[in-house]
């Protein structure tokens, strides 16, 4: 039989972790032994699913049950707190392994090229939703002093982060929102929410179910404009999409709701693309122009408008970050690729593979993650002419590397201790759990040294 296949997935997200689980199994298929590594920045695995997934979205997270299973299945090792191009290199990974997977996602925001938006006030969503799902990396105060607010986007992480804002920051107890961030919510003063998309009510990008739990927040009035209605020529073809035809149904429902009553406002605004960020020292207004459909697209129509607020959040999308030594296309944000294999322009690199976001760009769900992985992972096992030509496998040897670089890495072992710590300080609070924010505090319990 063939000396076991060794393989470094870098990132310890759903792209990484479905990825080992595919080639483990794909491998097996063959009669190939497989030995996976996979290596993530972070103390804790699981990516965007623990820290891009808003605290009262609990449902989205039992993703997190099925990732768990497959790292406690024996399908690979995990060294978490490693930081790739630092404590771990290119080299040390073409010395130590057949190939690697790179699956590091997007965690950036994407740029939106406007004036002003480097004002003080304006803020990337990507930042907020790490601040207030307790990212280690981040820090722990966010300044939430604005009364007015506006979101700009129309995706579910526009609508996140509109319903983090909005939402009375008791009715988050239940979950596991960080204390810092609930302290930082009941300090906000705001009455206003405002949600900007460049394209009409029916071209919207998040789901009916996101859309269905704005509605349903407490103290909240939703404010519609009759103006952004009745607009698209298309209107009647769209709805035979039934998911659209079901965000119009809500839609209009809100329209036909009394307001007034309420302490906080969210107001959806269509038709409008952002202009300018407006402000001397700081945020003071967002200037939009307003847009109609045409034939080809969308155009401006040359009206504009200021909108009072004090803080914007740009959730147009998410970017990926280059890695070191590892081609990278600053344009698209993604590790050049043709159907999972590295390119390096037009020269293939051996040995080295991409999936999920840092592949294909920051779209598609869960599905796309999988589908990806097995593209890669196929391409993968056919390429064994190209592989690299590791040293013989000595089983310490990369925890010896590590431990040599003062790494104070964790494993699968030390992540199912946190999970069980966490759990245990929001027990004794009726709390699904309380999430550790600090590194250093997440290391320590998963190392057993707390």
């Amino acid at each position: 039989m063939s000396a076991p296949l060794r393989i470094a997935v870098v990132g310890a997200g759903p792209a990484g972790i479905y990825a080992a689980d595919i080639l483990k199994k794909s491998a097996a298929e063959t009669g190939r032994e497989v030995l996976i590594d996979l290596f993530e920045h972070l103390p804790a695995p699981y990516g965007l699913v623990r820290y891009g997934v808003a605290p009262d979205h609990p449902r989205i997270k039992g993703i997190i049950q099925a990732l768990r299973e497959v790292l406690e299945s024996g399908v690979v090792r995990l060294f978490g707190n490693v930081r790739f191009g630092e404590d771990i290199t290119l080299d040390d990974l073409e010395r130590l392994y057949h190939g690697v997977i790179f699956a590091t996602g997007a965690t950036k925001d994407a740029p939106l090229d406007i004036p002003g938006v480097d004002l003080p006030g304006s803020y990337g969503a990507a930042d907020f939703v790490s601040w207030y799902d307790g990212h280690p990396d981040v820090p722990r105060e966010w300044p939430l002093e604005a009364k007015e607010i506006a979101v700009i986007g129309n995706g579910n992480v526009a609508l996140d982060v509109a319903r983090m804002l909005v939402k009375h920051p008791e009715d988050l107890m239940p979950t596991e929102v960080p204390a810092n961030v609930v302290a930082g919510l009941e300090a906000s003063p705001v009455t206003d929410v405002h949600v900007f998309g460049r394209r009409g009510p029916l071209h919207v990008k998040f789901t009916p179910l996101e859309l269905r739990e704005l509605g349903e927040l407490r103290d909240v009035d939703m404010i519609l404009h009759d103006d952004d209605f009745g607009v698209d020529p298309d209107e009647e073809s769209l709805k035979q999409n039934k998911q659209i035809l079901v965000i119009s149904r809500v839609l209009d429902q809100w329209r036909q709701r009394e307001v007034g009553q309420a302490s906080r406002r969210l107001h959806l605004h269509f038709w409008s693309r952002p202009d300018a960020i407006v402000g001397d020292t700081r945020v003071e207004a967002l200037r939009i122009e307003r847009t109609r459909p045409t034939e080809h697209g969308l155009e401006g129509t040359g009206e504009y408008r200021e909108i009072p607020v004090q803080a914007v959040y740009r959730a147009v999308g998410y970017f990926s970050s280059p890695l070191a030594d590892v081609p990278f296309d600053e344009r698209r944000g993604v590790i050049p690729n043709i159907a999972g294999r590295v390119q390096d322009g037009s020269r293939p690199m051996p040995g080295m593979y991409a999936t999920g976001w840092i592949k294909r760009g920051p779209v598609g769900l869960i599905g796309h993650t999988k589908s990806d992985a097995k593209e890669t992972v196929e391409h993968l096992l056919g390429d064994e002419h190209s592989w690299w030509t590791p040293a013989p496998y000595d089983v310490d040897a990369v925890p010896r590397l590590l431990e040599e670089r003062g790494v104070a890495w964790t494993d699968i072992a030390g992540w199912i201790r946190l999970d069980e710590h966490e759990i245990g300080l929001g027990a004794p609070h009726g709390r699904a759990r309380v999430k550790v924010v600090d590194r250093g505090e997440m290391i320590g319990v998963s190392r057993g040294e707390r």
